[in-house]
């Protein structure tokens, strides 16, 4: 077993904080958890249409970033959950991809040059293949659109008719994107582990991320959700828990802390409990100054 990339590391560590009262809050709250990188939703994430946002909130989100050290490299914003980029049905497709672009453009707005979302669902109405040919497409218009952002897509649990939860569904995205340098992938751990790829020990994860690298490239994966999981190994359903006391346990976390091949891209906690994120992600960062043994 060798693991070449494994010296102490630079990790950007946080959780997706609440944007209530404006985007420019975000900053602060993550600045409050002692994160060093955090997620938010630029508009209500169950929404379709949200107004513009003002030139003042754009103002002071840039500054609280730029004061408490946040690069556009460390934010990772969340499209809204109503988009569906591999909608079979026309008009639901025609507006996903207007409401994705308008994503877009709020983070080319914010500075921001990560935009994730969840990549789409046949509904039994298409064949994967023609839903997955569908989310290529509505990225590759979006980047028509929008310049300077990347289209991170987030794989799935198996749960419905939710693609992306097969390595091989990210490949064929990616592989239909005309712009390679603004697409990637995060890797969701909980999404992960419950579509079936065992996370639960460092020779599990040695494993899998071998996989990944295989099928889709290691220099594709630009940010991860670090969540553990209430569901047993291959479940197909999206329950997050908080790390440790979940099905995947600590091994699969201390390996991404203490492993280079995940520094400096954000690794996000979306688990259950906020009251004890500062713990979460004092105890990853600890993890990152050790070496594996």
């Amino acid at each position: 077993m060798t693991r070449p990339n494994t010296q102490p590391s630079n990790k950007f560590i946080g959780a997706h904080v609440s944007a209530a009262g404006g985007v420019d809050q975000a900053p602060l709250r993550a600045h409050d958890i002692g994160a060093n990188a955090f997620a938010l939703f630029t508009k209500n994430q169950r929404q379709w249409v949200a107004k513009p946002l003002e030139e003042k909130t754009i103002r002071a989100f840039k500054e609280n970033c730029k004061k408490l050290g946040f690069s556009s490299e460390q934010i990772l914003p969340h499209d809204s959950y109503l988009i569906n980029l591999g909608a079979p049905e026309e008009e639901k497709l025609e507006k996903s991809r207007a409401a994705f672009i308008d994503e877009m453009k709020r983070c080319d707005q914010l500075g921001l040059t990560l935009l994730n979302f969840h990549p789409g669902s046949h509904l039994k109405k298409i064949s994967q293949q023609e839903c997955l040919a569908r989310i290529a497409e509505s990225i590759n218009i979006a980047h028509q659109s929008v310049p300077n952002v990347i289209a991170v897509i987030e794989n799935t649990a198996g749960q419905g008719t939710n693609l992306g939860w097969r390595f091989e569904h990210l490949a064929e995205i990616i592989e239909q994107v005309e712009d390679k340098f603004r697409v990637g992938v995060c890797i969701d751990t909980c999404h992960t582990f419950a579509a079936g790829y065992d996370l639960s020990s460092f020779d599990a994860c040695d494993a899998t991320f071998a996989e990944f690298d295989r099928i889709v490239g290691m220099q594709y994966l630009r940010a991860m959700h670090i969540n553990d999981s209430k569901i047993a190994l291959g479940g197909k359903v999206d329950r997050h828990h908080s790390l440790g006391q979940g099905e995947i346990g600590w091994d699969c976390f201390e390996y991404i802390a203490k492993d280079a091949r995940f520094d400096s891209i954000p690794l996000i906690l979306e688990t259950i409990d906020p009251d004890i994120w500062p713990e979460e992600i004092e105890k990853l960062r600890q993890f990152s100054h050790q070496l594996i043994a």
